[in-house]
């Protein structure tokens, strides 16, 4: 179908040097038809995200490059950093927008999983709408260990070998994962303590996994130049856990041993639904409706709103 268009969220383990990030990030701002909405690098997880919008063959187009820069410059046998990896290009999710359905997104990360193994050499695992094993489909199955445990593992274990690319990772850049999802928010919550454990342990109750509030996966980190520990977060549906539910519960659980909220951080983009719900939260808006902001009622009139 004509004017599909897809986000693509890519996730490469580089966020200290300012001139890797922007050579990485170069071919998203040349390649036609591949529109770069956003890009942030975190030190201290040591990572880059990058937003991107367009049809699925400029984005792919523009993966590829950005790729094999990465592949140049990014070593995961030196790399140090908060966030889990197993790949220099760690992550790749295409997720559906316009004109085109998560079955199509599925395909398209298949064949592209295919191609980018062929023009750049490093292996794949395919992960959520796109597992080809149902066992992978969550991100954190396929990390388990990281790149340093992955490396020995997806060599001699036959269940870990990649999906594509047989045994063994790339001896730099390790492995890519490449799938489709629905929308995704990455959310921190900054406390003001240094105590490592006391993060990890609100994670532990925060996340699904552990029995916590369901489509939340968080690890604790600390921010050691900043002098704070934080709960890093996926929401990997907000409109069945909103943003406003799982702040109170982190405030709830950091009263426990005297430890406040600094603030909040919201890394890359999110969508506007779910900033106004938790609005209307702690406003106590009574039957609000995005109808009444001004801008959202303009892209109704001109035509832009999906």
């Amino acid at each position: 179908m004509a004017n599909q268009l897809i986000q693509c969220v890519p996730n490469f383990s580089e966020g200290r040097r300012s001139e890797v990030i922007e050579s990485i990030i170069g071919p998203f701002k040349e390649t036609k038809g591949c529109n770069l909405l956003d890009y942030r690098a975190d030190g201290d997880h040591n990572r880059l995200v990058v937003t991107l919008i367009g049809p699925p063959g400029s984005i792919q187009d523009a993966l590829i490059q950005a790729a094999k820069i990465a592949i140049d410059h990014i070593d995961l046998n030196t790399h140090q950093g908060g966030h889990p990896r197993v790949g220099a290009v760690d992550i790749i999710p295409f997720v559906p927008l316009k004109n085109i359905t998560m079955d199509e997104c599925v395909a398209i990360s298949h064949a592209f999983g295919e191609r980018y193994h062929k023009e750049t050499g490093i292996p794949v695992y395919f992960y959520e709408a796109a597992a080809k094993r149902p066992d992978r489909a969550r991100l954190e199955v396929i990390r388990r260990g990281q790149y340093e445990l992955l490396k020995t593992e997806a060599a001699e274990n036959q269940d870990r070998h990649p999906d594509v690319g047989g045994s063994g990772l790339h001896a730099t850049a390790g492995a890519t994962i490449v799938g489709a999802r629905k929308f995704l928010i990455a959310f921190n919550v900054n406390l003001d303590t240094k105590d490592l454990k006391v993060a990890q342990t609100i994670a532990r109750l925060v996340r699904s996994s552990s029995g916590g509030l369901c489509h939340v996966k968080g690890i604790g980190l600390s921010l050691e130049e900043r002098g704070m520990t934080q709960v890093s977060m996926n929401l990997v549906d907000y409109e069945k856990n909103s943003l406003y539910r799982v702040v109170e519960m982190i405030r709830m659980e950091a009263n426990r041993w005297g430890v406040n909220i600094v603030e909040t951080e919201i890394y890359g983009m999110i969508p506007v639904e779910a900033i106004l719900d938790s609005a209307a939260y702690y406003l106590q808006l009574s039957d609000f409706s995005a109808k009444q902001v001004v801008e959202m009622s303009l892209l109704d009139l001109v035509g832009l709103e999906e």
